[in-house]
C-alpha cells in the first residue's frame, strides 16, 4: 500500500534527525514532500506520516479515540505516567477518566485557583529586583511547578510538598535519548535508566503517603471546627495549599478512582501541566524581552486589566515557540486521510510546528506579532497548542489564566529586557530555550 512519500535514510538516521534536529529538517522535509509526508523511526521501526493541513488535521483530531489510538502515539510517556494514565487509555476507559478529570478543569473550577497562583506568583517575582540577571525557564519552572503541587496535589504535608518538587523537576530535567530509551525494558537497569527508575520510586512512594494521609483524614471537604486543614501541625498551613477539597487530587478522590488510578492521574496532570506552561512562559517573556513596543504595550495591559492582550502575548508565543511539536495517533483501522490511505498500525501526526509557522497560513509567521489573535485575522485552524477532538488538553483553560497572571505580575514589578534570539532543546518531550531565555531586569 503506497504511502505519502519522505526520506529514504535509514530509521535510525530519520529517528536522530526527528529527536535532534527537527527544527531544522521538518521544514525542509515540508519544501520537498509536500503538506504530508512519512517518517520512519525508532523502535519498531515504526511508520509515522506527519500531517499540516489544517483540514486533515482537523479529520485526525475529530477521529474515534479507539481507530486514532492516542495510548499508542503517547507510548513513550506510559514508564512515567504509568497504564492508567488519561494519556495512556483510549475508547471507553479513555472518556470515564475524561469525565471524572472534567470537573476539575471547569471554568468554575479554574477561576477558583486564580487567588492561589496569583499568591504564589506574587511570592516568586517579590524577589526579583532591577539589576538582576535571571534565567526565565529556571524561574518559570519553580513557580509553575509549586502551583501545580498546590492546586493538584493541594498536599496535607509541607514536608511532603518539600520532598515532590526535586523528584519531580528530576523526571522533568531529561533529554530525549533517555526519554526514547523507557522504550526498552532491558535498559532500565543500568545507567542512566536505572536512576531515573529510582527516583521515579521515590516518587511512587511520596504520593502513596499522600494518598494514604488523604484516605485516613476528614472526608474530601470537611473541616475541623477550628477551620484548620485536616494535618494542619505538620506545617501545610504555612506552604500554601489550597483549602481541603478544593484541589485537583480531592475531586478525584470523591470521583471514586483508586489508587493507582489517582497516581496516574496525578503524575500525568503534573507533568503535562507544570513543564509546558513552564516553557510557554519562558518563550513569552524572551519574546516580549526583545520586543520594546509589544512589551510597552504588555506593561500598560499588566496596569490596566487587559487580560486579552496578555493572553495574545501568550498565545502568539507558542504560535511562534511550538512546545510540543506534533502529537500521535496510532490507528487500530485503516482510514482516509487527505486522499491517502493509512493501513492500520500506521502513527499519524498532526504536525503542530509545521502548522503553526506555515507561511501560507500564517502571514509572516517568523514575527512576534500578538495583535494578529486581537483582530480576528488568525486562522483558528493554523494554532493547535492544546491539540483537539476528545483528546484536547482538559488543562488548556487553567494554563491560560495561570499565564496571564504570571506575566501580570512579572511586568508590573519589572521590566525583562533579552539581548539575542534563543535556540530551543528538547527537554523530555517539549521544547525549551536552550540557553534557559535569560533576562535583564530593568526598573519599571
Amino acid at each position: 500500500m503506497t504511502l505519502p512519500p519522505g526520506p529514504r535514510l535509514p530509521a535510525t538516521a530519520q529517528t536522530l534527525m526527528t529527536y535532534g534536529g527537527r527544527m531544522r529538517a521538518f521544514p525542509r522535509l515540508r519544501a520537498r514532500y509536500g503538506s504530508t509526508f512519512t517518517l520512519r523511526l525508532l523502535p519498531g521501526p515504526q511508520t509515522v506520516v506527519l500531517f499540516s493541513d489544517p483540514e486533515d488535521i482537523r479529520q485526525i483530531f475529530a477521529g474515534d479515540s479507539w481507530e486514532f489510538s492516542g495510548a499508542g502515539g503517547n507510548e513513550v510517556l506510559r514508564a512515567a505516567m504509568g497504564d492508567q494514565s488519561v494519556m495512556l487509555t483510549d475508547g471507553q476507559d479513555h472518556r470515564a477518566l475524561r469525565r471524572a478529570l472534567m470537573p476539575a478543569f471547569s471554568p468554575r473550577a479554574v477561576q477558583g485557583h486564580r487567588e492561589t497562583v496569583r499568591r504564589l506568583v506574587a511570592a516568586e517575582v517579590s524577589g526579583w529586583r532591577p539589576g538582576d540577571r535571571i534565567d526565565a525557564l529556571d524561574r518559570m519552572s519553580a513557580v509553575t511547578l509549586d502551583i501545580m503541587l498546590h492546586v493538584v496535589f493541594g498536599v496535607t504535608s509541607a514536608d511532603r510538598l518539600e520532598r515532590l518538587r526535586p523528584r519531580v523537576l528530576r523526571l522533568v530535567e531529561v533529554g530525549p535519548v533517555v526519554a526514547l530509551g523507557w522504550l526498552y525494558p532491558r535498559l532500565r537497569g543500568i545507567p542512566p535508566w536505572r536512576a531515573e527508575r529510582r527516583n521515579l520510586r521515590q516518587l511512587d512512594e511520596i504520593i502513596a503517603e499522600e494518598l494514604a494521609a488523604r484516605r485516613t483524614a476528614a472526608p474530601s471537604g470537611a473541616r475541623p471546627e477550628d477551620g484548620s486543614r485536616p494535618d494542619a501541625g505538620s506545617g501545610v498551613g504555612d506552604s500554601g495549599a489550597g483549602s481541603s477539597g478544593d484541589d485537583v487530587l480531592s475531586m478525584l478522590i470523591d470521583a471514586g478512582l483508586d489508587d493507582a488510578q489517582l497516581r496516574d492521574q496525578l503524575i500525568t496532570l503534573v507533568l503535562a501541566g507544570y513543564e509546558t506552561t513552564a516553557s510557554a512562559l519562558a518563550w513569552t517573556l524572551h519574546e516580549l524581552g526583545r520586543h520594546d513596543e509589544v512589551r510597552r504595550r504588555a506593561r500598560h495591559a499588566a496596569d490596566v486589566g487587559d487580560d486579552d492582550y496578555l493572553e495574545a502575548c501568550l498565545t502568539e508565543a507558542i504560535r511562534r515557540h511550538p512546545i510540543i511539536d506534533f502529537v500521535a495517533r496510532t490507528l487500530r483501522t485503516e482510514q482516509h486521510i487527505g486522499g491517502w490511505r493509512i493501513p492500520a498500525g500506521v502513527t499519524v501526526a498532526p504536525a503542530i510546528m509545521l502548522t503553526q509557522m506555515d507561511p501560507q497560513l500564517v502571514p509572516d509567521p517568523e514575527d512576534f506579532a500578538p495583535e494578529r489573535f486581537l483582530d480576528g485575522t488568525h486562522d483558528p485552524g493554523a494554532w493547535i497548542p492544546f491539540g483537539g477532538g476528545v483528546r484536547r488538553c482538559l488543562g488548556a483553560a487553567f494554563a491560560q489564566m495561570e499565564g496571564v497572571e504570571v506575566l501580570r505580575e512579572v511586568l508590573r514589578r519589572v521590566d525583562p529586557v533579552a539581548n539575542r534570539p534563543a535556540g530551543t532543546r528538547l527537554r523530555n518531550i517539549t521544547n525549551v530555550p536552550r540557553d534557559g531565555a535569560p533576562l535583564r531586569l530593568r526598573p519599571r
